[in-house]
């Protein structure tokens, strides 16, 4: 995936013309987002397309594609489990953990509106078990 840079007003035109799939402001003037021509070019070009997107851009990205697209949310086993993976990273505060698990609590609220759920408990059997979903949506 290529990316473009754009000015805040410039994705503010874009987002009033409606050229995005998904789009995220993640600071002010700082946004994130998906152009829609971009993934038509290389859909038509044969080409499969993966988004490593927020709950919210999956949820866009599913609603416009419809069946087209498959929407695989990936969670951890247990919001304790969670915490304890980050503390035993030893990268960040103990405030920061707490943000980031209350953010995963929210996501994993959207879990239900996704095709797929798959538990990371174990990464490869995790990686085993995305390959064969990935492997059966596009053989249909």
């Amino acid at each position: 995936m290529e990316y473009f840079f754009l000015t805040p007003e410039e994705f503010r035109q874009r987002i009033r013309n409606n050229e995005f799939l998904e789009y995220e402001e993640v600071y002010p003037d700082r946004f994130y987002g998906t152009l829609k021509e971009q993934v038509e070019k290389q859909l038509e070009a044969g080409q499969n397309v993966v988004f490593d997107v927020d709950v919210k851009g999956g949820c866009n990205i599913k609603k416009f594609y419809g069946d087209r697209a498959l929407s695989l949310f990936i969670q951890p086993p247990s919001i304790e489990e969670l915490r304890r993976r980050l503390e035993g990273r030893n990268t960040d505060s103990a405030e920061q953990i707490q943000i980031r698990l209350n953010k995963a609590e929210y996501e994993m609220s959207f879990a239900p509106q996704f095709d797929r759920i798959l538990i990371n408990d174990d990464l490869e059997k995790a990686k085993q078990e995305a390959v064969g979903i990935l492997t059966e949506f596009l053989g249909k």
